[in-house]
């Protein structure tokens, strides 16, 4: 551990600690106080020594030290409690800011930076690493400070008694710090990996708790519990090597400082007999040496602060130095657009992808049209809405939207006017109401009842037990899949969005609910777009314009009514999905 690393994170931290000088500079200087006032007791206690020694101790003497002792002790009290509060208040503002910072990083990133990193790693840089970088701006600084202010002072103090005397006593010191060096590269490395195990540890229980239904279902409880066993384990291992390096510092401190205590008494118990010193200098001496006992095991507490801060500093700025993929243009168009969506699309593919995942796609909407998309899995039908809420850019070709490509207008602006229902239909941890809500937070309570009646979700919600008030729990776990689906609907249409993407958002209701949804929509969306991905044909028979897709191309296209006189694929599947209809009822 180099004296450099230490500088260089606080070189880092400089705009922080600029943006908090004020505060800094005045813990600072209460600091500096303190650690003078810590001279005050050891002088006192010398010249107690010695008035006794010679038999000139009055009352009115002890009157005056105890009172001294005592006003020192009180100032010391007060200006320790508001240099706490000046650095570590400061710490935790460090703490938060960093925290929405990254916060408002991972709002921004698209999602192929999820797809390659795990949300418990996530987690973990805006927990674990965030703890150890404000210790790094709290007891970090207050040990530097400190360390440095006190073991100055004392040995000045040191020098005015003795100066041969305490360069004797300093000889040990140089070792001490070669080795409180050599700990702290050790514990820079074991520290790193103890951090990495943690981020495993945080992954695996967000994954297991996220997935506890699918590990009952197959009965692999014993085997998930043996696995996080085995990544605490690791975690436990990782720490415990740290602790080892950790455990180092304050023996090795406290021989050094043993080894000099005994030279204090050595020579300076000579010194005393040779009447070079008196006892009571040496006593204040050996209460200063004491003194150096904390800016010692100050230093090795730095070094564990600042490599811990350093491992978790360098890890979230790694991921705040990533640049969102997706942002806007320069000048970009503020209002929300309007009117027919064209796709003129020549190809696209996922990052890291050789093939394309869509190809030659040409089609055009118009202003208040319903178009169909159906196709095999893996077609291509969720990456095509995706593209026209920017989820996803780099593709060959244009999609423009009303006036402008996509391009041209603001996240903001283009989202505004879009309500997504995808495949994965997350509700969060709160009331029916608020999942309803969510975009418009402060809304009539009439009109989430509204969109409710419009995704047929109503009747459901008004018979549980709280009503829109009842709690969904964590991702909706206690809702089916299709009351998930139609909240979600619902949650959409709240927005009255000028285009509404339903993908595959009706596959897990019954035919009658979705034809009764299909009504709502159009009669309540008349004059606005929709686009529907479905499997089930039913969902988009009364499009103006179906497209089927197969491995990224547009196959075929048309009304309902032209694909079933031609033959092909979507002929097929709709012949055979109303056969599976017939047999299901009994038909």
């Amino acid at each position: 551990m180099k004296w450099g690393v230490i500088l260089k994170l606080f070189i880092d931290l400089k705009w922080f600690f600029i943006q908090e000088k004020k505060s800094y500079i005045s813990g600072t200087l209460l600091l500096l106080f303190v650690a003078l006032l810590t001279l005050v007791p050891p002088k006192i206690i010398g010249k107690t020594v010695d008035a006794i020694s010679r038999g000139e101790l009055s009352l009115k003497d002890i009157y005056i030290y105890m009172s001294i002792l005592v006003v020192t002790g009180c100032v010391m009290y007060v200006l320790r409690y508001y240099w706490r509060i000046m650095i570590f208040g400061s710490a935790v503002k460090l703490a938060r800011q960093l925290r929405s910072k990254l916060f408002h990083h991972f709002t921004e990133m698209p999602q192929s930076f999820y797809q390659k990193r795990r949300i418990g790693d996530l987690m973990a840089h805006a927990t674990n690493d965030l703890q150890a970088i404000q210790a790094t701006a709290g007891s970090g600084v207050l040990t530097l400070v400190d360390s440095l202010a006190t073991g100055g002072f004392v040995i000045m103090a040191m020098l005015f008694i003795d100066w041969k005397l305490t360069l004797i006593c300093l000889i040990p010191m140089p070792f001490m710090a070669l080795l409180t060096n050599y700990y702290g590269t050790l514990l820079h490395k074991r520290f790193h990996k103890a951090q990495e195990a943690f981020s495993n540890l945080n992954d695996k229980t967000q994954e297991s708790i996220s997935g506890i239904r699918v590990i009952k279902t197959f009965g692999q409880e014993k085997e998930d519990i043996g696995s996080f066993t085995k990544k605490s384990k690791e975690v436990v291992e990782k720490n415990i090597a740290v602790a080892k390096v950790d455990s180092l510092f304050d023996p090795t401190i406290s021989i050094i400082v043993g080894i000099s205590f005994f030279l204090s008494i050595a020579f300076g118990s000579r010194l005393v007999l040779n009447n070079q010193l008196s006892i009571g200098e040496l006593v204040s001496f050996s209460t200063y040496l004491g003194l150096l006992i904390w800016p010692m095991l100050a230093f090795g507490w730095l070094f564990n602060i600042v490599e811990r801060g350093r491992a978790s500093y360098d890890r979230v700025m790694d991921l705040l130095s990533i640049k969102p993929e997706i942002i806007d243009k320069e000048e970009p168009v503020i209002n929300s657009p309007t009117g027919h969506i064209h796709y003129q699309l020549q190809e696209f593919r996922y990052p890291g992808e050789d093939e394309p995942v869509l190809k030659d796609i040409h089609f055009t909407i118009q202003q208040g049209e319903t178009l169909g998309i159906v196709g095999r899995t893996g077609a291509g039908k969720t990456t095509l809405m995706k593209l026209l809420i920017r989820e996803f850019e780099g593709f060959s070709g244009t999609i423009q939207y009303g006036k402008h490509e996509i391009q041209a207008y603001t996240l903001d602006a283009l989202r505004r006017s879009i309500g997504y229902v995808p495949q994965d239909h997350f509700l969060f941890s709160a009331s029916i109401k608020d999942n309803i809500a969510f975009s418009k937070a402060d809304i009539d309570t009439s009109r989430i009842e509204n969109a409710a009646m419009l995704a047929h979700i109503h009747d459901d919600i008004i018979h549980f037990s709280e009503g829109y008030q009842t709690l969904v729990g964590e991702r909706g776990v206690s809702l089916s899949g299709g009351q998930k689906q139609r909240i979600s609907i619902a949650r959409a249409l709240l927005m009255d969005p000028e285009v509404l993407l339903l993908d595959d958002s009706l596959s897990a209701v019954d035919a009658k609910t979705e034809r009764i949804i299909l009504d709502h929509l159009k009669r309540e969306r008349d004059g606005k777009t929709t686009m529907i991905t479905s499997h089930r044909l039913s969902a988009i028979k009364h499009a103006n314009l179906i497209l089927v897709l197969d491995q990224g191309r547009i196959i075929q296209r048309g009304t309902h009514d032209q694909l079933m006189a031609n033959e092909g694929w979507y002929k097929d599947m709709y012949t055979q999905q109303q056969l599976e209809l017939l047999v299901e009822h009994g038909g």
